[in-house]
């Protein structure tokens, strides 16, 4: 199994328009917590500082950062960004996961 992450391309031009908002240095952490209807849940937010043993993708404008702790749940993961009928959102493809919940937030593996 892979150790990657990817990004789409365009998840990669959301994240880059989001970021220049948001300062100099500004990136998007990315992990996986506890929680949700199906036992973990995606959590994305703006960091500024990352650790020596952060993932740390970048592509275009975007940089994306992930823990250690949550890099095997998100081994092999793509992160996109859609724009349907129910909203804008990023959504995580993750191989690992055995089931999700409907909304595509929480997910078991």
């Amino acid at each position: 199994m892979t150790t990657d992450v990817t990004i789409s391309d365009r998840a990669a031009r959301r994240i880059g328009e989001i970021l220049k908002g948001e300062g100099a240095g500004a990136m998007l952490r990315i992990s996986v917590e506890g929680g949700g209807c199906s036992g973990f849940q995606y959590k994305f937010d703006i960091d500024h500082a990352r650790t020596d043993d952060d993932l740390v993708i970048e592509q275009e404008s975007a940089v994306v950062l992930v823990d250690s702790a949550s890099q095997p749940f998100l081994a092999g993961s793509q992160v996109d960004f859609v724009d349907d009928l129910i909203g804008a959102s990023f959504r995580v493809n993750n191989p690992n996961a055995t089931a999700s919940c409907g909304c595509g937030t929480s997910f078991s593996i």
